[in-house]
């Protein structure tokens, strides 16, 4: 008998300090209608490093709210995959200093994974297939990332699109009788474009040194028009692709959570699949680009909102650095 995997809840949290458009105007040359106009994004949270608002701390509180509404004890979870690009420390890994502060002593499985944006997409399917196997029953997959930390806070381009914040999901085999599963998935990656999206000091091939510092050259980097074009393009081919392999129509799907990097990237998809925005969940205005952690605050939000309901196709879409992109289509 096939094992059907179900997302039984979800959980978020986002730091309690708000900064607004015209905060960041305040220090650098912007406006809150410039940023609104190329972005959609009205204002982040941005973590206070004297407070319990790093990744695992956002992640330990998401993963409370999750398992109250699962029903569920921490050392029910089995197995935790922790999607990020900005970790506690490099070593040891985000998921095992989770599984720590959870209190969870069955010594279950850990890892990080670092695909950028498109983290929960690849998280999630991960898990309906550790699921599926028979080798993990509920697994705790975690978006959180406090890229504050690796924004310059004196370039416009870059320091307006980003904030903080974490989302989690825990993943478990569908109960008989129900009708939850995930009913497809693809994840790609296309190496040719690391150029368009990097942060190349900081790691072994480059280690930080006072003069990349000084220069300001270790923060990351982006070239805007060219992720533009290529988002756009992915974004919709990856729903194409999994709406076929689930053998359904673009109409049957209710819902849309797409990753929250731009609005205008979410309007553009939306147009190439000729799907509503009434459709699409988009809260890219109140946190900005969270990177993993978008598509988990997203989706937890339209359920707390009452959009999002059990038995509703939901399509996950994803697109990051790297250049990862991966999407999921699952009856919640």
């Amino acid at each position: 008998m096939t094992i059907k995997t179900k997302l039984l809840a979800t959980g978020m949290f986002v730091p309690e300090n708000k900064v607004t458009n015209d905060d960041l105007a305040k220090t650098i040359d912007t406006s809150d209608e410039w940023i609104v106009e190329r972005t959609g994004i009205k204002s982040r949270h941005i973590s206070d490093p004297k407070k319990a608002e790093f990744p695992t701390d956002m992640a330990y509180k998401a993963t409370l709210q999750a398992l109250d509404k699962a029903g569920l004890e921490p050392n029910d979870i089995d197995m935790i995959i922790f999607a990020t690009v900005t970790p506690d420390v490099k070593i040891p890994n985000s998921a095992s200093i989770l599984q720590t502060k959870l209190g969870i002593t069955n010594q279950c499985a850990c890892m990080d994974i670092a695909v950028a944006c498109s983290g929960f997409v690849y998280g999630a399917n991960m898990a309906n297939s550790f699921i599926q196997t028979g080798m993990a029953k509920n697994v705790l997959v975690v978006g959180s990332e406090m890229l504050s930390t690796e924004v310059d806070w004196e370039d416009r381009r870059i320091c307006i699109l980003f904030g903080d914040g974490c989302g989690v999901g825990v993943f478990g085999p569908t109960p008989e009788g129900e009708s939850s599963e995930v009913l497809s998935s693809c994840l790609g990656t296309d190496g040719t474009g690391r150029d368009f999206f990097n942060q190349y000091h900081g790691g072994a091939v480059s280690p930080l040194t006072p003069e990349i510092i000084m220069k300001r050259e270790h923060f990351m980097q982006m070239k805007g028009t060219e992720m533009f074009k290529v988002a756009t393009r992915t974004l919709a081919s990856n729903a194409k692709k999994v709406i076929e392999l689930a053998g359904i129509k673009l109409e049957d799907v209710d819902w849309v959570v797409p990753h929250q990097a731009n609005i205008r990237i979410i309007e553009t998809t939306a147009k190439l699949l000729r799907v509503p925005m009434d459709k699409v969940i988009v809260n890219i205005d109140k946190y900005g680009n969270t990177s993993a952690a978008t598509i988990p605050m997203a989706f937890h939000e339209a359920i707390e909102e009452g959009k999002i309901k059990r038995g509703d196709i939901i399509l996950m879409d994803a697109f990051g650095a790297g250049l990862t992109h991966g999407a999921t289509l699952m009856r919640f």
